[in-house]
């Protein structure tokens, strides 16, 4: 929602400015200036994007609207399935998780967390890590290397879209210049014709380079760096599940290896110490 309040900022401040300067809202309308200049940044965008990283863009892009992935009682439902994986581990032993970790589907654990199990990125994060744990006696130090390497590559791919509209953004203002120098041309193989035709062209290739320039800090831009805050955010819960796993590997109980994970997130979705260890005595 406040994107699009945001959005309607922009369009109202340029273009009531433009009106209240006594501009004429026709000179404005060029719709042939948007299609030198939308049709070649999407090409370019075509061009020197992967075709997955396209999809992830477009899906991303609506994703943005409607919030971050994950709410305050989610980041609580998260944390308290890994509190009952590790408080079972603690009490049955690892291979205790084996038959849960093998198939989340059919677990009795996991069927209490359906967004969980809905987002295949986070379930195959938090069951390999489990793998590791339960079929090696390996070391704390050891595997923060592994799932610092695995942090690094989902955040890389988590920020891919917003790199990639980013670079539309970057080159927007050029296509605007480029639709202002085919203005130009048009101008000038009109010399010698009416003054008022003269004085359309000039204006189309005016707003050429303005439309560039709007579309690139107005609205790309922003919606570029809206998505990349979106998944940076998304991305915490990675971390919370991280930082459990290796505070239990070194030894702690669960609820402080949950307090630990819990003081990662962020201060606005992180549920309340009082409230969560309330919560945590729900749990059987």
């Amino acid at each position: 929602m406040l994107i699009l309040v945001g959005f309607i900022v922009v369009i109202l401040s340029v273009v009531g400015g433009y009106v209240l300067s006594h501009g004429k809202l026709g000179a404005l309308w060029q719709p042939y200036e948007l299609v030198i200049i939308g049709g070649a940044a999407l090409g370019a965008f075509l061009v020197g994007t992967p075709a997955k990283i396209v999809k992830q863009t477009l899906l991303s892009s609506i994703a943005v609207f409607k919030g971050p992935k994950y709410k305050s009682d989610d980041y609580r439902d998260i944390l308290s399935l890994i509190y009952e994986l590790l408080n079972k581990a603690r009490r049955d032993g690892f291979m205790a998780l084996e038959e849960h970790v093998e198939n989340p589907q059919e677990s009795a654990l996991f069927a209490n967390y359906p967004k969980v199990l809905a987002d295949h990125h986070l379930l195959d994060f938090m069951t390999d890590c489990l793998r590791l744990m339960i079929g090696s006696n390996i070391e704390p130090h050891e595997l923060e290397p592994l799932l610092e390497l695995e942090l690094e590559k989902h955040h890389h791919e988590a920020m891919a879209p917003s790199h990639a509209l980013t670079k539309v953004a970057d080159g927007l203002p050029g296509f605007g210049i480029v639709a202002a120098v085919l203005g130009i041309v048009i101008t000038m193989g009109s010399i010698g014709g009416p003054i008022e035709e003269i004085g359309g062209h000039v204006a189309a290739a005016l707003v050429g380079t303005f439309l560039g320039i709007l579309l690139a800090y107005g609205f790309i831009g922003p919606m570029a760096t809206a998505m990349e805050a979106r998944a940076e955010q998304d991305s915490r819960i990675y971390e919370s599940v991280k930082t459990a796993m290796l505070a239990c590997l070194r030894g702690y109980n669960p609820k402080i290896a949950l307090e630990f994970a819990r003081k990662t997130l962020p201060s606005n979705v992180r549920p309340g110490f009082s409230e969560f260890e309330q919560h945590l005595k729900t749990i059987k």
